[in-house]
């Protein structure tokens, strides 16, 4: 009899497992803890951070959209993600969670890793792409990564990548 009730009560752990409501509403930030899944920065610009949860309930966390691009191309997003999923992105304009897939996109936003693009909720004159889009022209290099990588290159060295010379903020290091 005890063998039968541990059965029943496994199967029926089972079968409501198997059954699980995955919440796909957004998450909130923990800036102290949660980290870009690529790049491993943490995340602290709401207004370009993004986050795909799969039909798991998992969470990844992209600093960029740039970002997510890298891990959909290079990675094993599309496996890990599953059947279901959902990806939020912040609204560039007001930080405000924005279905990624459904958003518009823009081109020359300063974020988080130099990729350039930001959301928003409506099509406009500056917000012309797509979500597919913005992934295709990440993978054909249509962004903004370049200059941010020279510009972060200059300011770790310490060096004025042009003139060679230290370039300083006023009052500091003997800067005017």
């Amino acid at each position: 009899m005890k063998k039968l009730a541990l059965i029943t009560v496994l199967f029926l752990a089972t079968l409501s497992s198997c059954n699980k409501k995955v919440d796909f509403s957004p998450r909130k930030i923990n800036y102290d803890r949660d980290v870009c899944y690529v790049c491993k920065m943490g995340l602290d610009e709401p207004k370009y951070n993004l986050q795909a949860i799969n039909e798991h309930g998992d969470v990844r966390w992209y600093d960029d959209i740039g970002c997510l691009a890298e891990d959909m191309r290079d990675g094993n997003f599309n496996k890990w993600k599953g059947q279901k999923y959902k990806i939020w992105i912040g609204d560039a304009d007001t930080g405000q969670w924005l279905d990624a897939e459904k958003a518009w996109y823009r081109y020359g936003d300063r974020t988080p890793m130099g990729y350039g693009y930001g959301a928003v909720k409506d099509k406009s004159a500056t917000a012309q792409y797509d979500f597919k889009t913005v992934i295709q022209r990440i993978d054909e290099g249509k962004t903004k990564r370049a200059d941010f990588i020279k510009k972060k290159k200059m300011s770790v060295s310490g060096k004025d990548a042009a003139s060679g010379s230290m370039k300083c903020a006023p009052g500091k290091c003997g800067g005017q």
